[in-house]
């Protein structure tokens, strides 16, 4: 089953698609998002794909950003966030 709600997942976010959702967890090397319309997917922004100076965004915030890849080895989705950030709900 696993299998096939990762196979879902890449299919509804294909690389290129643009995505919005929830920083749920902050770690040193970057952001877990929890993706608006994929409650079962959390995606990762990693800090080495911000722009250089960008902070990373705190519990809460909403934020948006563009799937650049796909990491299949561990079945996660990446994320490049936006510079805009909108505020935590």
């Amino acid at each position: 089953m696993f299998l096939r709600s990762w196979a879902a997942t890449v299919a509804g976010l294909p690389v290129g698609t643009r995505v919005t959702g929830e920083v749920i967890g902050r770690q040193l090397f970057g952001v877990f998002i929890l993706l608006d319309g994929f409650p079962d997917a959390v995606a990762l922004a990693e800090i080495t794909a911000m722009r250089h100076g960008m902070e990373l965004p705190a519990l809460g915030v909403r934020v948006e950003g563009e799937v650049p890849w796909h990491a299949e080895h561990n079945h996660q989705v990446t994320v490049r966030l936006d510079e805009r950030t909108t505020s935590a709900e």
